[in-house]
């Protein structure tokens, strides 16, 4: 139900209409003390109803600006650690012996003794074959009764002369004879002492391809020799890594064969560069204690080129790739930005950050998808190890 006031203003009667009503303005008369009309002030009247619009207007611009406010957006962030990481090379390869023969004998002749059996270790030196030596033997023999007589007859030359019964030259005749047979005995018995077959290094002897009785010649193959321990993984790398390739760099490998990791120091780097496939050679030490690792054995290697210690690392879960550049989210005083990092080794659930986030830093790795350019966060820490802790974690480089 409307209600009306009444009032005057300036002379001018105003009429106040209640709510849904409307202020019009005329001619309106109040009732005054003594039965006259007199104008009603509405001065005040108005007023006190401005002031109530105005604080109605107030509250509604104030609930409008709350209801306008995004509320914080909780995350998860980590604070950017230290790490010691190692970039490797990654490549395939094989075992090899560090020495490799196949055996064959020296002279010719028939086999009659086999001293090694195959697949057994043997000593430097120690004898492997025997060809029959009974000939060489015999001229031996033959050529050290024939040394004796030229050195009896050079001392008889020598007391002849002493009595002026010899010449100068029946002296140098003798002495070059003597000289001679002592020349020819010892070619024999080096020819004797080579019908045995030895080992020249320490190794493992492998298959043997004759039997006793079998007549061999210098070209005959008998058996081979290869060293056990150390053993060499080689392996090739592509030639754009050739600056950062050096001797004695660490190399750890996996063997599949045998279900176990291994570790070696580069002893070999090809000067040259293999075509085709512009590679470079790598050869690397392995002690084999166990004998477990064998030629030919397939290979993975990792290669370390270079260890950076104090390197910065944040979870994987942070980095945000767009196009070509890769960003983060940098928590600062309770709001994010957007930041442009570069990337270095990665490891199982980290990566190395080379520019761009420092150490202590707080990014964020859970709640990506509702991040925005300054938008509001509450922050929850969350604690993650590096592989290894501080120590080494080994990853390729990224990007290669």
């Amino acid at each position: 139900m409307n209600r009306e006031e009444d009032g005057v203003e300036g002379g001018e009667a105003v009429r106040v209409s209640g709510v849904g009503g409307r202020l019009r303005r005329g001619p309106i008369l109040a009732a005054g003390p003594g039965g006259r009309l007199r104008p009603v002030a509405a001065l005040a009247l108005l007023a006190a109803l401005s002031a109530c619009g105005g604080d109605e207007s107030a509250a509604g611009g104030r609930g409008g600006g709350g209801a306008g406010e995004r509320p914080a957006i909780p995350v998860e962030v980590f604070a950017a650690v230290t790490d010691t990481v190692t970039e490797t090379v990654l490549a395939t390869g094989a075992v090899e012996a560090i020495q490799f023969i196949e055996v064959r004998p020296e002279l010719q002749g028939r086999l009659v003794e086999i001293s090694a059996r195959e697949g057994t270790e043997v000593r430097q030196g120690a004898p492997l074959f025997r060809i029959d030596d009974a000939e060489l033997q015999a001229l031996v023999a033959q050529l050290e009764a024939e040394r004796d007589q030229a050195v009896q007859a050079l001392e008889r030359t020598r007391e002849l002369l002493a009595m002026d019964a010899s010449s100068q030259a029946d002296l140098e005749s003798a002495e070059a004879t003597a000289r001679s047979r002592e020349a020819q005995l010892r070619l024999q018995r080096v020819r004797l002492d080579r019908t045995v077959i030895r080992a020249p290094f320490a190794g493992l002897v492998g298959e043997r391809f004759v039997s006793v009785g079998d007549y061999v010649t210098p070209s005959s193959r008998l058996t081979t020799l290869q060293t056990v321990d150390p053993q060499r993984a080689a392996f090739r790398v592509p030639e754009r890594y050739a600056e950062r390739l050096e001797v004695g760099q660490r190399v750890r490998f996996t063997v599949a064969a045998v279900n176990r990791d291994f570790s070696g120091v580069v002893d070999f780097v090809d000067p040259v560069v293999q075509l085709p496939s512009r590679t470079i050679l790598i050869k690397a030490q392995v002690p084999n204690p166990e004998r477990v690792l064998m030629p030919g054995m397939f290979v993975e290697a990792e290669l370390a080129t270079e260890v950076r210690p104090g390197a910065v690392v944040v979870p994987e879960d942070a980095i945000l790739p767009l196009g070509t550049e890769t960003y983060v989210w940098v928590v600062q005083e309770g709001t994010v930005s957007r930041r442009a990092v570069a990337l270095g080794v990665r490891t199982p659930g980290f990566v190395e950050i080379r520019e761009g986030v420092a150490a202590g830093e707080e990014v964020v790795v859970g709640g990506l998808q509702r991040m925005s350019e300054g938008v509001t966060v509450t922050p929850t820490v969350v604690q993650r190890t590096p592989p290894g802790g501080r120590g080494a974690a080994r990853g390729e480089p990224e990007g290669r």
